[in-house]
C-alpha cells in the first residue's frame, strides 16, 4: 500500500502545520480551507499570516476553499474543530480513502470519540488517528516532535507513516485508537484547570500535582472507554498532558490563565477565532464520566468554573477541603 498525495482538510495553526510536514521535499500537498483570506495568502505569498504568521510555508502546498478539489487525495489528514468535524466530512459524499483525524476532543451532541463520529459519516473510509505533545508553530518550523498515529490496520498504519514520518518528525504506530483519542480530548480540559493554577499564582509544586492527578483521571476513563494503560502513559495521553498544561501557547492552558486571573470565562470564549477545545470538551466528558460512574473531581471542577457556578476562589477551597485518599485512587 503507498499514499502519496495528502489534503490536509482544515487551515487552522495545526492543518497548516502539517501540511508543512506533508510537502517536505517538495511533495505536493493540498490545504482546505474554510476561510477566503487562508487560502489566498497560502497561494500568493506561501504565509498563512491569520494562524501561523511570519512562518514562510512550502511552495508545494496548494490551498483550496472547493471540497471538490479533495477527490485528487490519496488520503485525508482532518484537521477541522471537533465541534465541526461531522458538518466538514459531511459537505459532500465521503471518500473511500483514509482518514487520518488530527482534531482532539468529544463531540458535544452524541458523546461520541471523533474516530466514531467519522464512521457514522464515513462507513466506507478507514480511519486513523494521529495525536500527541505538539504545538503547531514548532512543527511548523521543524522542531524536534514526536506523536502518536493510532490505526487499526497495519498495513495502512504502516504506509501512513512512511508517508509523514520525517528526522524531526517521529511518528511511533499503534492499534489503539480509543486509547489515543481518549488522551487527547482529556488533557485540553486538564490544562484550563492547570492554566487556572497559573493565573492565581499557586505555584509549580500545584501544578504538579495536578498534572499527577489529572493523569489518574485520564487513566480511568481511558480504561473505561477501551483505551489501553500504556497508549495513555504515552505520547498521546501523559506526553500531551504535561506539554498542555505547562505553556501559554496551549489555547486551554491559557484560557485557564486568564480565568485564574479574574477574567470572566463567558468573554474569553466569545468571538474567538481559534477554539479552545477544553472549554467543549469538559460538560460532555463530565456527562459521560457521571454516567459511568467515574470519579473525575478535576474534569468537574473545570466544568462548575466555564458555566459561571461557582467562582475561583470557591472553587479552589472547595478542592483543597476534598478528604485526601490512597494514591492508586
Amino acid at each position: 500500500m503507498t499514499i502519496e498525495k495528502l489534503a490536509i482538510v482544515g487551515g487552522g495553526a495545526w492543518g497548516t502545520a502539517l501540511a508543512q510536514v506533508a510537502a517536505t521535499g517538495g511533495r505536493e500537498t493540498l490545504l482546505w480551507a474554510f476561510e477566503d483570506d487562508v487560502v489566498a495568502a497560502v497561494n500568493k505569498i506561501h504565509e498563512n499570516p491569520i494562524y501561523l504568521k511570519g512562518l514562510k510555508l512550502s511552495a508545494a502546498i496548494r490551498a483550496t476553499s472547493n471540497f471538490s478539489d479533495l477527490k485528487q487525495a490519496d488520503a485525508w489528514i482532518v484537521v477541522t474543530p471537533a465541534q465541526h468535524m461531522r458538518a466538514v466530512l459531511g459537505r459532500s459524499p465521503c471518500p473511500k480513502m483514509p482518514l487520518v483525524l488530527c482534531s482532539k476532543g468529544i463531540e458535544e451532541s452524541s458523546g461520541k470519540l471523533l474516530h466514531e463520529v467519522a464512521r457514522e459519516v464515513c462507513p466506507t473510509s478507514p480511519v486513523a488517528v494521529l495525536s500527541g505533545p505538539t504545538f503547531a508553530h514548532e512543527v511548523a518550523a521543524g522542531l524536534p516532535t514526536a506523536v502518536t498515529l493510532a490505526c487499526e490496520d497495519r498495513d495502512l498504519g504502516e504506509a501512513l507513516r512512511s508517508r509523514i514520518n520525517l528526522p524531526a518528525f517521529r511518528t511511533y504506530c499503534t492499534d489503539d485508537v480509543a486509547g489515543a483519542e481518549v488522551g487527547g480530548a482529556v488533557k485540553n480540559v486538564l490544562a484550563i484547570a492547570c492554566g487556572v493554577a497559573e493565573g492565581r499564582g499557586l505555584g509549580q509544586n500545584a501544578r504538579a500535582a495536578l498534572i499527577a492527578r489529572g493523569f489518574a483521571e485520564m487513566t480511568r476513563f481511558g480504561l473505561s472507554m477501551g483505551g489501553r494503560r500504556e497508549t495513555l502513559a504515552g505520547l498521546s495521553g501523559l506526553g500531551d498532558l504535561v506539554l498542555t498544561c505547562s505553556s501559554t501557547s496551549s489555547r486551554n492552558f491559557s484560557l485557564g490563565k486568564a480565568i485564574g486571573e479574574g477574567k470572566s470565562a463567558a468573554e474569553l470564549m466569545k468571538d474567538r477565532r481559534t477554539v479552545a477545545e477544553g472549554a467543549h470538551t469538559a460538560p460532555v466528558l463530565h456527562r459521560i464520566a457521571m454516567d459511568r460512574n467515574i470519579d473525575m473531581p478535576l474534569v468537574a471542577a473545570v466544568v462548575e468554573l466555564l458555566s459561571g457556578k461557582v467562582s475561583v476562589d470557591e472553587l479552589l477551597k472547595t478542592m483543597l477541603s476534598r478528604p485526601p485518599g490512597d494514591e492508586e485512587d
